[in-house]
């Protein structure tokens, strides 16, 4: 059988199904998460066998991660998680690891990262792999060995729906992001510049240095750019996720049972 790896996007997975059984009738919250815990193992099995997964894991956060230090103000507007779903994480961990998927939590790296570098170096060994997340920004890296599932939608995303949805190209999602920034995540971009014209630069031009030698550019699009370019270059970082982190285990660690 040829192997597939299947990377879930832990955290990303439990808070959106945890959201949902928030707001369901439960006695108390012990139960709330003894629920939550069999719906979030009831989804991995469910992965399992839509993918044909040969080897999986499921990647948590660690600590602040190179980001935070990076740039003081990442997530910073973001909602903590709630102390009744952290205090019980532990549980989730165990459903989790209970259908055999192995659980990784780093110490100070993003999932985002570390599920990216499983991602790049199964496939330059040419191991495909699936990402199970609704995180954005897995989505540059799809290719014909990686591809990314969203569980709640029940798709897998290609290059057409990100092209619907962002109104560029996969190449060009890093430099869209850099100029647009990303509120969610608190990523400034270059100020003044908004979606449609991020859209313009990196559908009209193959870099923004390109685009600022162009004489016909707009002078007002051109004095935001030269006047941010270090606020691009620090959010095109940030959005950029790492495929080189050194991780210490091998793909034979994370093979099902």
């Amino acid at each position: 059988m040829k192997p597939h790896l299947l990377l879930i996007d832990a955290l990303n997975l439990i808070r959106r199904i945890y959201a949902v059984d928030m707001n369901q009738k439960h006695h108390n919250d012990e139960q709330m998460i003894q629920t939550c815990s069999a719906r979030v193992a009831q989804a991995c099995k469910k992965l399992l066998s839509i993918t044909n997964a040969t080897h999986a894991i499921a990647v948590f956060d660690g600590d602040k991660s190179w980001r935070y230090h990076f740039y003081k103000d990442y997530k910073h507007s973001r909602a903590p998680m709630p102390d009744t779903l952290k205090e019980a994480l532990v549980h989730f961990k165990t459903a989790i690891e209970d259908t055999g998927i192995v659980v990784f939590e780093p110490e100070n790296d993003e999932a985002d990262d570390i599920i990216a570098t499983l991602a790049c170096k199964a496939a330059s060994n040419k191991v495909s792999n699936t990402i199970v997340s609704t995180d954005k920004g897995f989505l540059p890296h799809l290719g014909a060995d990686i591809t990314v599932y969203d569980y709640f939608k029940k798709q897998y995303l290609d290059e057409h729906s990100i092209k619907e949805r962002f109104g560029v190209n996969k190449n060009k999602l890093v430099d869209f992001w850099a100029l647009a920034g990303d509120k969610t995540n608190d990523i400034p971009g270059v100020k003044g510049i908004g979606a449609k014209s991020a859209q313009q630069l990196v559908n009209n031009y193959n870099t923004i240095e390109d685009a600022l030698e162009d004489e016909s550019l707009s002078p007002s699009i051109h004095k935001k750019l030269d006047a941010n370019m270090q606020m691009y270059v620090i959010s095109k970082q940030l959005v950029s996720l790492r495929s080189d982190i050194n991780l210490g285990f091998s793909l034979k660690q994370l093979r099902l049972n």
